[in-house]
């Protein structure tokens, strides 16, 4: 008798016939897995929620962690800034230190910060975010330190070197890098820890992706003054109500850490209310500065980005924060931006 008889309960002539459970040889059905996956993977090297788990590589992962889907809002800022300096011109030198200051705001400085972040928030994400390189185990503690410590000091560095390249008497750039890293260090580190304070937190979050790099931007080609300064911490409560949208996400995890994020202190449809309340009302108010200082034209201009960001809001975002969040984002944040360029320009334009 033969040793060589096929599984229990399988006949032989099954066993021989029989395609495997795990293979689909349907196309229409093992098609969609490829795109599926590397979609995850993308959001994953982003640092945007819904990623893959299980990433190897420690240089993805330490990437991961500096989170380039946040780089864009400062880089963005330091063209405002720029915009509003009235100085910047298209020569090659002036990109190069454009250029420079982006590699500054976003890579190191906002890389810094998010690596920073995910260090002290490390047991809220193991709620909300479990997928997280530092709640994963994908990196050990000791590595993540080691990171934030190079990217402040190569920040720090970076800006003293702009400071230098402009001629700069005193180091307005230095000082607002110093500045932006104490500002996400008390953000995410106790005993402060900002961001426990919906309003405190998320206004340190505006400030940090417009009033930040815009100053910066603005000194590197002008010279930084009070209106400036002013005016874009007035544009940042803007940002708080941009800040506010990402907290929907982790409102579960946030109540069970005490965390008094606006959805927590006065529930999901209110905050929701308070957020697009703060965008729409704060940029109207800069639109009418514009318009009282005889910027007319910039000032409609930025009127008229308000009615794509209004209908949005009523479309996605105030019928179901929690689930419409990122669409909200991607459908009327552009216009936004958009927004603060128009603003830059109008203000460079003005000599203000």
């Amino acid at each position: 008798m033969s040793n060589s008889t096929p599984p229990p309960f399988q006949p032989a002539d099954e066993a021989l016939n029989k395609t495997p459970d795990a293979v689909d040889i349907n196309p229409s059905t093992a098609a969609p897995i490829a795109p599926a996956n590397r979609s995850a993977k993308t959001r994953q090297l982003l640092g945007m929620k819904g990623a893959a788990p299980g990433e190897t590589s420690i240089w993805k992962i330490r990437l991961q962690l500096m989170k380039p889907i946040t780089w864009i809002p400062l880089i963005w800022g330091v063209v405002c800034g720029a915009a509003s300096s009235g100085e910047y011109t298209w020569t090659l030198e002036n990109v190069l230190k454009a250029a420079t200051c982006m590699l500054l705001a976003g890579p190191l400085l906002t890389g810094y910060t998010q690596t920073l972040n995910d260090f002290y928030d490390r047991e809220i994400d193991a709620i909300n975010e479990p997928y997280r390189p530092i709640p994963s185990g994908a990196i050990s503690v000791p590595q993540v330190v080691s990171q934030i410590l190079l990217l402040l000091a190569a920040g720090i560095g970076l800006a003293f070197v702009l400071d230098r390249w402009v001629g700069h008497d005193f180091p307005t750039i230095t000082l607002l890098a110093l500045g932006g890293a104490f500002l996400a260090y008390i953000y995410s580190a106790p005993p402060l820890k900002l961001k426990r304070n919906g309003w405190l937190g998320n206004y340190a979050l505006g400030a940090s992706y417009i009033a930040l790099p815009w100053w910066t931007g603005h000194a590197l080609f002008g010279d930084l003054n009070w209106t400036i300064a002013i005016l874009t911490l007035i544009y940042s409560m803007a940002g708080l109500g941009i800040a506010v949208v990402n907290d929907f996400k982790s409102v579960e995890g946030d109540r069970q850490l005490g965390l008094k994020s606006l959805p927590v202190m006065f529930g999901v449809n209110t905050a929701a209310w308070i957020c697009v309340a703060m965008i729409d009302l704060f940029q109207a108010g800069i639109a009418a500065y514009l318009i009282g200082i005889g910027e007319n034209l910039y000032g409609a201009i930025l009127l008229l980005l308000l009615i794509p960001q209004i209908t949005f809001q009523d479309m996605y975002f105030l019928r179901d924060p929690i689930q419409n969040d990122v669409k909200y984002q991607a459908s009327a944040q552009p216009f936004l931006v958009l927004g603060m360029l128009v603003a830059g320009l109008a203000l460079g334009h003005a000599g203000v």
